[in-house]
């Protein structure tokens, strides 16, 4: 029967690859990538890197575009959607043009598979049509979170106190919902005049590019904007994400 392996690479370092990610790399018969265009070119040449690393010869590699998103419209869920039921069905071609029976195949994601990603979703979606038959596996990788909280050198839970996980926009629209939160995708800075939180703050996590700050939200905000308008600037793209904690002196 076919295999698939979906493989957490972590975020960016590839020494982040854990043993088991790099034996199912050496593992895999054909690896699978959806390009996201030149701007993002750097990634694809990571994951490459990684393949050329760990891989096992003779392996093959098939390519599609990622399909594009509609980012405009005002119902993000519908888009997100559509967006994710084309993925799927471009993902399903190359399954079944390029995986033989009894062979490998391996999807490279970004952090872990688990955490604000579509991967996992995409493939349910293209058993449930029932066109391509195949088993999978799923790699943990090391988060963004992850690699956030080491590089910052605090904890990401504290005692007696709840963590939410959530987006910039989900924090925008409801404020702020526990005392610590992990924000990711926010390009708007949604953090800004929370003013009784710290803030700790990183993008290209784990890659030459990274970039740190921390501070009390009201001190450090303006100097985040700068940052990632610079690097979105030079690199053509931005991928960061940021702890909110609560000051312990605000009484919250």
């Amino acid at each position: 029967m076919k295999r698939l392996l979906v493989i957490g690479i972590g975020a960016g370092d590839p020494d982040h690859l854990t043993l088991q990610a790099v034996k199912a790399i050496a593992a895999t018969d054909v690896f699978f990538i959806v390009d996201k265009g030149e701007v993002k070119h750097d990634l694809i040449r990571l994951r490459l890197d990684m393949i050329a690393e760990h891989g096992r010869e003779p392996y093959r590699i098939a390519e599609t575009r990622d399909p594009e998103r509609d980012r405009t419209t005002p119902a993000y869920t519908e888009a997100v959607e559509d967006w994710r039921s084309r993925r799927s069905q471009a993902l399903e071609s190359l399954i079944a043009d390029h995986l033989g029976e009894d062979e490998t195949g391996a999807i490279l994601v970004w952090g872990d598979p688990g955490v604000y990603d579509s991967t996992l979703a995409i493939i349910e979606e293209i058993l449930k049509r029932g066109r391509v038959g195949f088993d999978y596996e799923v790699i943990p990788g090391i988060s963004s979170i992850a690699a956030l909280t080491a590089r910052h050198r605090i904890p990401l839970t504290q005692v007696a106190r709840p963590l939410h996980l959530t987006t910039g926009r989900r924090l925008s629209e409801s404020g702020p919902t526990a005392d610590d939160m992990v924000v990711m995708l926010d390009a708007h800075c949604s953090f800004a005049g929370l003013s009784d939180f710290h803030l700790y703050w990183g993008a290209y996590l784990g890659t030459p590019q990274e970039i740190l700050i921390s501070g009390p939200v009201p001190e450090v905000t303006e100097q985040i904007r700068q940052a990632r308008a610079s690097a979105r600037a030079e690199n053509g793209w931005i991928m960061d994400t940021y702890l909110l904690r609560r000051s312990s002196e605000s009484g919250g």
